[in-house]
């Protein structure tokens, strides 16, 4: 029997290649790490820009949205917030993202920031691999017409955020009905996101390369509302009860985006691309897990 196919792949980044720096805002600690990384880059004959809407890395070029067209990495310094800012400022472009934990978990961040140079290093001697990433997007649709399209990296959520009742909406999968849900809201999860929100709210941990994604209840009313997971190849759509839940806050990634009502219809499915991550070749996922959820441990 064969050996299946690896989806790996190496990172080789040609000497003068453009490398954009994305940095946690607002953070000493982590401007003056951009500050040193992007020095070092240019002494390798490397073009360094600072990632938009960021205050300038003095000695880098100010990234506009379409200048990521280029950018051949993205390096994050910062959390996993930070990493999930990095993603949405490529809008789908194809560009792998090298991240450094500055924060206080770092799924997606899974380096540490001791480690910057030593992996930066490695990186630019093509010695790191990309590993694929499956993404979420979402479409809204009132009355036959598209009003919004979001991707996500980890997680979709639709919950009734400030308001006091339980929203009520109906889950069908290729137009078939799956529940109708009485929560605080529900969380649609990739296999990146299944550590986040989906965890917290009692979903499963995914490994982050199955084919498939998660729906996960928030405190549901009856405790026969469970998560579930779907083929990633399936078409999801979500409906609100008009008769019981005016509107709902839609989520994406952890920033409200907009507010749907019964009129919308959310259709999610996988997206037509992938996200790349940069790790070392030898990366162990449950070592990650043990290492920041503590995993099976006992004690």
């Amino acid at each position: 029997m064969s050996s299946p196919k690896s989806r790996t792949s190496k990172l080789v980044l040609p000497e003068g290649s453009a490398i954009a720096l994305v940095y946690r805002l607002e953070t000493a600690q982590a401007v003056s790490l951009a500050k040193k990384v992007a020095d070092h880059l240019k002494e390798k004959n490397f073009k360094v820009l600072t990632g938009p809407e960021q205050k300038l890395i003095p000695g880098t070029k100010a990234a506009k949205t379409k200048d990521l067209n280029d950018v051949k990495l993205i390096i994050v310094l910062g959390g996993d917030g930070t990493y999930l800012r990095a993603v949405r400022m490529l809008e789908g472009r194809n560009v792998p993202i090298l991240g450094f934990n500055m924060g206080s978990l770092g799924f997606l961040t899974a380096h540490s920031a001791e480690s910057t140079f030593a992996i930066i290093e490695k990186t630019l001697a093509g010695k790191m691999v990309l590993r694929p990433r499956s993404m979420l997007v979402a479409k809204i649709n009132r009355k036959g017409k598209t009003r919004g399209e979001y991707h996500a990296l980890n997680d979709v959520v639709i919950e009734r955020g400030s308001m006091s009742q339980l929203i009520n909406t109906a889950i069908y999968s290729e137009k078939f009905l799956v529940s109708e849900v009485k929560a605080d809201g529900f969380i649609v999860a990739s296999p990146s996101g299944s550590t986040a929100y989906n965890l917290a709210a009692g979903g499963p941990i995914l490994h982050p390369e199955s084919p498939v994604f998660v729906v996960t209840p928030v405190a549901p009313h009856s405790l026969t509302s469970r998560p579930l997971i779907f083929p990633d190849d399936r078409e999801l759509s979500f409906k609100l009860d008009a008769k019981k839940t005016q509107k709902a806050h839609f989520i994406v990634d952890g920033q409200k985006m907009t507010e749907i009502t019964p009129d919308d219809e959310v259709v999610l499915t996988r997206s037509c691309y992938d996200h790349w991550m940069v790790r070392e070749p030898d990366h162990n996922y449950f070592h990650l897990l043990r290492e920041k959820l503590k995993f099976g441990d006992r004690s």
